[in-house]
């Protein structure tokens, strides 16, 4: 794949046994996302296009080393980048962003607690399956279109609560934060933390830190948007769409 191949190398860090070589894409990807999540924090609508850059070079790597569910994650961002991008643009007839910084409203905590506990659950229990059925759907469809790939047997997942944790509280962070909710970034550190630890165990030094700068990141952005939410009135009742 030329310049998008993990194997071609920009730099080699001397972390871990042996060190880590760190490819062009991936480079480019992790500064795309950290430059994602800084703006989102300042709340600059440009955030988004880094965003798509972000996932859709991540979904690149994903496929490379047959992490076909991680990939169908990506391809969920990209819509949610999307989204957002279109939600934050729109104004009022006074060209005011239509969308504010807010709190969810104790209904929509109790809904989005509720939904959460039961997909963290659900996925719990069931993560090989679900993962190598959604696996199994992107290897036919990258068939389809000519890839000349196999489904491969897909080891069982090292940390499923966790990892069932991570992946459903990143699709609900990143539907709170199309809709500019103060909480995004709450999960968001709870994300990042279980990340550091998990990827540190795993051996993946590189992510591991980049997860401590992300969790910076985040604190300076619940601030930020904790600190907005209270020069807006309070919220009507709404659902989040």
């Amino acid at each position: 794949m030329g310049f998008l191949s993990i194997k071609n190398t920009l730099v080699h860090i001397p972390l871990g046994a042996g060190g880590y070589d760190l490819s062009y894409i991936e480079a480019i990807g992790t500064i795309a996302g950290l430059l994602c999540i800084w703006l989102a924090s300042q709340e600059k609508i440009i955030n988004y296009l880094f965003g798509l850059i972000n996932v859709s070079l991540f979904a690149i790597i994903f496929f490379q080393i047959h992490l076909y569910a991680s990939l169908i994650l990506q391809i969920f961002f990209f819509a949610a980048n999307v989204y957002g991008w279109y939600a934050w643009s729109r104004v009022d007839d006074q060209k005011q962003a239509e969308l504010k910084i807010r709190w969810l409203n104790p209904k929509q905590m109790i809904m989005v607690a509720a939904v959460s506990i039961f997909a963290i659950l659900v996925m719990t229990f069931n993560i090989d399956q679900i993962f190598g059925y959604m696996a199994k759907i992107v290897v036919l469809a990258l068939q389809a279109m000519g890839a000349n790939i196999i489904m491969e047997q897909l080891p069982p997942d090292d940390f499923p609560f966790w990892d069932s944790v991570m992946t459903i509280l990143s699709i609900v962070a990143m539907i709170l934060m199309t809709r500019k909710h103060v909480e995004n970034w709450l999960i968001w550190i709870i994300i990042n933390v279980i990340s550091i630890v998990i990827y540190y165990q795993q051996g993946v030094l590189a992510m591991s830190l980049q997860y401590i700068i992300l969790t910076g990141i985040a604190l300076n952005g619940a601030r930020l948007w904790i600190k907005a939410a209270k020069h807006q009135e309070p919220p009507l009742e709404e659902n989040i769409n």
